[in-house]
């Protein structure tokens, strides 16, 4: 079994390379998570997790993320990418919800936070606070961006 993680941190970052998977090798680099495997899972924050700035986590780790990436080769593309968490005014569950698009960073700060808004909604559980990563990279040659919530014990 599993254990459930009880700490967690938002991450974004973007990158320029030569190909898609170096640039997004580069934007994971630029978030401080280019040395982990991550492991995507979806949308829930385990119970009573606590936020933290910075994960000492051993290069190599399987890391728990939900997150949102979006590359491209087309020069001048704006790209963005998103992850929120929702955190519960009671001791439930929180909600983590990513997106990406060719938008502005306002835009989609404004579209995940509706996300979060309507998830807590539809589970009719009391929101106490949403915490947001989000990039926005304009791109040169070949960019990725990438924005996630990494989940640890």
């Amino acid at each position: 079994m599993l254990s459930i993680p009880v700490r967690f941190t938002l991450r974004s970052g973007y990158g320029e390379a030569e190909t898609p998977l170096n640039a997004f090798d580069v934007a994971l680099l630029a978030a401080g998570m280019g040395d982990l495997n991550l492991l995507k899972v979806s949308t829930i924050l385990p119970p009573g997790a606590v936020y933290t700035e910075e994960l000492d986590i051993a290069p190599g780790s399987l890391v728990p993320t939900a997150y949102a990436t979006l590359s491209s080769q087309m020069p001048g593309t704006r790209i963005t990418a998103a992850v929120a968490v929702g955190l519960p005014a009671d001791a439930g569950c929180g909600v983590i919800m990513a997106c990406s698009g060719h938008c502005s960073r306002e835009e989609i700060e404004e579209r995940i936070t509706a996300m979060v808004e309507e998830a807590f909604a539809m589970r009719q559980r009391p929101l106490r606070e949403i915490r947001i990563a989000a990039v926005e990279h304009v791109v040169e040659k070949c960019g990725s961006v990438f924005a996630g919530v990494a989940l640890w014990y």
